[in-house]
């Protein structure tokens, strides 16, 4: 919040004394105060609109760019009255598209080698829990074949019920798919369970089926369940009751269908107009960046995909359709 009250002001100060040096070398007769108001007005609804990533150029980057667009100012000093005053303005508008592009990008794959990091954690995670079910399987027949042998069928059933619901918690993840994939679901699925959320993975094929390179995929489904999770940890807070988020997978001629259901509180009528759109926008509360929507519909139109969603009785209903082509 901080850089950016300092980043708009800093931009507003720089914005006048362009602008003022052009109209007193042109001897313009404009008014103090509406020069104020032309920096000010694009200022304000710049600073409402857009989502800043400079802070991650830090003090020496940012500082190097306003240092420069600061020095562009002894350039009038040389300047005749002519309409050539205004390339030093525009050279300070270009720097800080710069500034604006470079921020975006960087803080892009910033975010995303952080996704990457954690979803090498999750594939650790769901592969050592494989190798750990695996090591103890014997143990487990041990244990069934010594409450059968003693004729203690009920226990052995409470033991058989709960051995099978712990397998099918790790069976819904790997089944048929990419280690990074199955790392993916895994986590998504015990996060979702630790906040009392119920998850349901309905897929005809597996997800690694699609057409997309792995650092695609993880950005993809680790974008899509992180933001439906959280949406919906909040609907749950919200309500004090238990939430859901549903996937669903399948193909239907030439096409892969994604779906990904969770409930979620109301979103206001601008942010769902420009949602997947732009950086900026959540239907999370404060505190969300809103990176990990443009992310998503980034890739889906790599692919030539299309993205749809749906909002209805606090139901939040993403749908992504992607060609059956590699």
């Amino acid at each position: 919040m901080k850089h950016s009250i300092r980043y708009w002001t800093t931009l507003a100060v720089l914005g006048f004394i362009h602008l003022q040096a052009i109209i007193i070398i042109l001897d313009w007769k404009i008014p103090f105060y509406i020069t104020s108001i032309l920096v000010i007005t694009p200022i304000y609804f710049g600073s409402k609109r857009y989502l800043l990533q400079t802070a991650v150029l830090g003090v020496k980057g940012n500082g190097f760019i306003y240092l420069f667009q600061l020095l562009l100012v002894l350039i009038y000093l040389t300047l005749k009255p002519t309409y050539f005053v205004m390339v030093p303005f525009f050279i300070f508008i270009g720097l800080e598209w710069i500034r604006l592009s470079i921020g975006n990008r960087l803080t892009t794959y910033t975010k995303q080698l952080q996704q990457f990091e954690e979803q090498h954690e999750s594939f650790n995670e769901t592969f050592r829990i494989v190798r750990s079910e695996r090591h103890d399987f014997l143990k487990h027949i041990s244990a069934l074949h010594f409450l059968l042998e003693n004729e203690e069928t009920h226990d052995a059933k409470v033991y058989l019920d709960g051995l099978v619901e712990g397998y099918e918690e790790t069976n819904l993840s790997i089944k048929g798919e990419k280690g990074i994939v199955a790392g993916i679901l895994n986590q998504m699925y015990r996060r979702a369970k630790s906040s009392g959320i119920t998850v349901v993975y309905d897929f005809d094929i597996p997800l690694s089926t699609l057409p997309l390179s792995n650092q695609e995929l993880v950005g993809l489904l680790g974008n899509l369940l992180s933001n439906s999770i959280e949406a919906c940890e909040e609907w749950q807070e919200h309500h004090q009751k238990s939430g859901f988020v549903t996937v669903q997978f399948y193909k239907r001629g030439g096409l892969y269908l994604l779906t990904c259901s969770n409930q979620s509180l109301p979103i206001e009528a601008d942010i769902l107009d420009h949602l997947y759109e732009k950086f900026g926008l959540t239907t999370k509360g404060d505190g969300h960046e809103g990176l990990g929507t443009k992310q998503i519909l980034d890739i889906v139109k790599r692919h030539q995909g299309f993205l749809d969603f749906v909002y209805k009785d606090e139901e939040f209903t993403v749908k992504i359709k992607v060609p059956a082509i590699r």
